[in-house]
């Protein structure tokens, strides 16, 4: 199949991005595939005269990215666009996508998880994976999927939302600190907090609004770290995530050597573990996710936690994802792979959400 890998875009976790677009085009290749990667911000430059089909052809697959801890701003990313414009899609992209069999969308973070993209290619008749706009743009939400995991009764944190226009100080909280603050609509830990009491909550309430309008914060639940992977219905066995110090967040999550990935957990009981699984899918359909995500847990002595859902997981070497499901004996050509293939049945089936 000829597949367009996008990636990049305009989102805090452009560079996670990156690395996953170009490790996903590779294998791509390694299956049979005639894939080409794509950053839907920067576009592609075609040479003079070639073909929008002649990029397929292209072996544009040979980067080995190391992911940067520094966090972009829209100013950093919109200077890489030599045009000056800001459009989300760059030149050629939408007509590569077009001359694809499917899109695979390496993208992560606000382009790409929050359903924009994917409304764009549905109204340009663009097969791609992941789940659909809709489903996208809820799970991008966290106050909007965390009312539907209550709704359907799956165990999640007590939560309230502020505003950016209701600032941040003077805010009187329904539940105890500690508590956990984040972006309502953002990923990877980016601007997440963990805070202590009404000075810290200022704060972190400010660092958020730098990155997104609106703020979630969550009674703080503790205990065991997990995420479990879904794949095309199946649940893979759980990752135990074991921070040296700290907390699981940015620097953590994608820098080598600050954290433990254990899985399947010797010590976890088949019980809870099970019930993970269980929950893990029943989840991905109250979010309404479809073809692969991945779903984040804690386990303490009040039972199983859904801290929340991921639409479109990273698939960096140290992203969760792959890891699990290597460690379950498939290797990363193969999920790739799988991921197509179960998006191109769901298709078939006219059952894109």
């Amino acid at each position: 199949m000829k597949i367009a890998v996008l990636a990049g875009g305009r989102s805090t976790e452009r560079n996670v991005s990156i690395s996953s677009g170009y490790r996903i085009t590779n294998s791509l290749r390694e299956k049979g595939h005639q894939s080409t990667f794509v950053d839907l911000f920067l576009g592609y430059d075609l040479p003079a005269g070639a073909s929008v089909e002649s990029v397929f052809e292209d072996a544009n697959t040979s980067k080995d990215l190391q992911i940067s801890d520094a966090i972009l701003t829209d100013d950093d990313i919109n200077a890489l666009r030599e045009d000056g414009t800001t459009e989300l899609f760059g030149p050629n992209v939408l007509d590569i996508c077009k001359a694809a069999d499917i899109v695979f969308l390496a993208l992560h973070g606000g382009d790409g998880e929050n359903g924009k993209v994917q409304a764009v290619l549905d109204l340009n008749n663009i097969r791609y994976t992941g789940s659909g706009s809709t489903a996208s743009g809820i799970c991008m939400n966290k106050v909007y999927s965390k009312e539907l995991m209550l709704y359907n009764k799956i165990q999640t944190a007590a939560f309230v939302e502020i505003k950016r226009d209701e600032g941040t100080k003077g805010h009187k909280l329904p539940f105890d600190y500690p508590v956990v603050v984040k972006p309502t609509s953002g990923g990877s830990s980016v601007g997440t907090h963990i805070v202590h009491d009404d000075a810290e909550l200022e704060q972190s309430l400010a660092d958020v609004f730098r990155f997104d309008n609106s703020a979630i914060i969550e009674e703080f639940i503790g205990g065991r770290e997990f995420s479990l992977g879904v794949v095309n219905g199946y649940a893979f066995p759980a990752i135990e995530i074991k921070v040296h110090d700290g907390w699981y967040d940015f620097e953590h999550k994608f820098q080598a050597g600050h954290t433990d990935f254990i899985t399947p957990p010797d010590d976890l009981d088949p019980k809870v573990h099970a019930e993970m699984k269980r929950v893990a899918v029943e989840a991905m359909d109250a979010l309404g996710l479809q073809n692969y995500g991945r779903i984040d847990f804690f386990t303490n002595d009040r039972g199983v936690w859904v801290i929340e859902g991921n639409n479109l997981p990273g698939m960096t070497p140290l992203s969760l994802l792959p890891q699990e499901v290597e460690k379950d004996g498939v290797p990363y050509a193969d999920l790739v792979d799988s991921i197509v293939q179960g998006k191109m049945k769901i298709y078939d089936e006219g059952m894109n959400n």
